[in-house]
């Protein structure tokens, strides 16, 4: 007797278990179908690409013509980028009465907290144990502990680590209550400007290259791109960029064989799933604008993480532990950084430094040092009107760059911007001009911490 099924098979087998129904309405129509059990149709028999301009060489140049982009939205406030501080930016912006439009060039929101698999949520304590990251991100945390196998050590005084696609999943849940529009696997290419003032985007996908206006534009895309393009000033840096992942089977380690060898290196830290752990790595330091850099990086990373992972499986004891997945971005952790009416420094964090215009409270990695008030300065391109920045790429000097762009902090950057980009909308001004006493007013409604 064969053990195997045709696909004909398979699909009646679906039927009559019940199992047709679970999987919706793809099963039903495959049973209809010929051949394959797939269905497609031709939706142009003919078709040629409207619209286009294609760039022409002049002289060894290379140059773009003129043409009329298509608007594929309006909205109030435009976020751009659907990392851990662009969704905050998009709830709270809708929360406090803008109409939102988030748009993220990944299949998925959360950045490198998710895609990246950068899990552990760390900067959100500081001395004495004290959590100082509240308002959307502690709502998040929250939720994602009344899920099962979400978080782990979500506890005082700890850094919790998140599973990925638990993560992925309830930030699409949360997205959707605020009612946020969204568009994924857009890229952002270019800033629509007026001027100094920013009136939209641009941005390309697989429907071509489509324009956005709005009001405010929020540049959560952690490199700053939109504010870039935009001609705002910023700094230019280089970092570390690593490549994460996760390994499995920790949990199957024949403990007895395996104090026989030497411990293998990088073997990383829990996550909610049992046996699975993340890896993180530092990586060299490069210009992560680069794109061959960032190409070589790509290709290096994924020789050695899989080199590695085998010299692990030799090692007595070891031999089921695998790769289960390397995230598919890389771990780039500053590029641009904006230059602000105002640039957070080490000296505001040691002196404890209070600021009027305070729109969050960052923390430490591991509550080595006391709370530091960001200022709603950090936020605001000198002179580009009608945008806001958001996450990494905040104003803030080198010594301040490592915990500026850890997640929890992201998140308190995020919400600030989100805020601030409704109260424009409404009260019909830029950021530069907006009252920052309402906007404050707004993030504590919100359960934001100002300090």
């Amino acid at each position: 007797m064969h053990d195997s099924m045709n696909r004909r098979e398979w699909l009646r087998f679906l039927g009559g278990s019940g199992l047709a129904a679970g999987m919706g309405t793809w099963a039903a129509t495959a049973q209809q179908a010929h051949g394959s059990g797939f269905q497609s149709s031709i939706l142009a028999r003919h078709k040629i690409e409207e619209n286009r301009a294609n760039p022409v060489v002049v002289d060894g140049r290379v140059m773009q013509p003129q043409r009329e982009l298509p608007i594929l939205h309006h909205t109030d406030v435009l976020v751009l980028g659907g990392g851990s501080a662009g969704v905050c930016a998009a709830i709270a912006a809708k929360r406090a009465g803008a109409e939102v439009c988030l748009v993220e060039r990944y299949g998925h929101f959360g950045g490198l907290w998710t895609g990246g698999l950068v899990l552990l949520i760390l900067g959100h304590i500081v001395e004495g144990g004290k959590q100082v990251c509240q308002g959307i991100g502690e709502e998040m945390m929250r939720r994602l502990d009344k899920m099962e196998g979400a978080i782990v050590n979500r506890r005082p005084r700890t850094n919790p680590t998140v599973d990925a696609e638990a993560t992925k999943y309830l930030m699409v849940e949360m997205i959707e209550e605020a009612g946020v529009d969204v568009f994924l696997h857009c890229w952002g290419v270019d800033a629509i400007c007026n001027g100094n003032s920013v009136q939209g985007a641009v941005f390309e996908s697989k429907s071509g290259r489509q324009a956005i206006l709005a009001k405010v534009v929020i540049d959560a895309s952690g490199d700053g791109d939109l504010f870039a393009a935009a001609g705002a000033a910023f700094e230019h840096r280089s970092h570390n960029v690593g490549l994460v992942t996760r390994i499995a089977n920790l949990d199957r380690v024949d403990r007895e064989r395996a104090e026989q060898a030497a411990r293998p290196r990088l073997l990383g830290s829990v996550t909610p799933v049992p046996g699975v752990n993340w890896v993180n790595m530092a990586g060299p330091e490069i210009d992560g604008l680069d794109v061959r850099e960032l190409t070589r990086m790509e290709m290096n990373h994924r020789k050695f993480i899989w080199q590695n992972i085998q010299r692990t499986r030799r090692t007595p004891g070891y031999e089921q532990v695998y790769l289960t997945e390397t995230a598919p971005q890389l771990g780039v952790r500053i590029t641009r950084v904006l230059h602000g009416l105002h640039t957070l420094t080490r000296d505001d964090l040691q002196a404890g430094r209070r600021f009027p215009d305070s729109v969050g409270v960052g923390g430490s990695e591991h509550g080595q040092h006391g709370e530091w008030q960001i200022p709603y300065g950090t936020l605001v391109p000198l002179e580009v009107d009608h945008v806001l920045a958001a996450g990494r790429c905040v104003s803030a000097e080198m010594r301040m760059a490592d915990l500026v762009r850890l997640i929890p902090n992201c998140f308190v950057t995020g919400h600030a911007a989100g805020v601030a980009a409704a109260v424009c909308v409404a009260d019909g001004c830029p950021p530069r001009e907006v009252e920052v006493a309402k906007v404050q007013k707004i993030l504590q409604e919100q359960e934001a911490y100002l300090g």
